[in-house]
């Protein structure tokens, strides 16, 4: 695993709609990634909660999902495409406000050239904040 490599080499998703900033670690139990949401940049989710200005639920679970799918194409196991399929579970423990990094610990529980299914928790520090489980589909064929 190349730490740090470019996230967008990974996964088809590009900004707005990127958000990981880097794989720290992956292998074929585990994934640890980071994402901090930018106040400034980060300005089309702002609208869900501007008086509050913290994160939506929903962007967090996508970014676990950017995530693990990151670290999944880092080890090189499938070549195609994955989107989101199914939700299966999600908990939500303490708001993520703008400019706080965000901790990724995914847990892949299946994995193949069609299907990938992760479980993962959200930490700001030392403090869970989500918790979710969660299938990707392959869209296209590998390439």
């Amino acid at each position: 695993m190349e730490k740090g490599k470019d996230v967008e080499t990974l996964i088809p998703h590009r900004a707005p709609f990127l958000f990981v900033d880097e794989i720290l670690s992956a292998n074929e139990k585990e994934i640890i990634g980071v994402y901090t949401f930018k106040k400034d940049t980060d300005v089309f989710i702002k609208g869900s909660f501007p008086e509050l200005e913290f994160v939506p639920g929903t962007i967090l679970i996508e970014s676990m999902a950017q995530c693990g799918g990151a670290g999944v194409r880092l080890l090189g196991v499938s070549k195609g495409v994955f989107a989101l399929a199914q939700i299966e579970s999600a908990q939500f423990f303490k708001a993520v406000t703008y400019d706080e990094q965000v901790r990724y610990e995914i847990a892949i529980q299946r994995m193949s050239e069609k299907i990938i299914k992760q479980s993962g928790i959200a930490y700001v520090g030392d403090v869970k904040v989500v918790e979710a489980s969660w299938m990707s589909i392959r869209i296209d064929s590998a390439q």
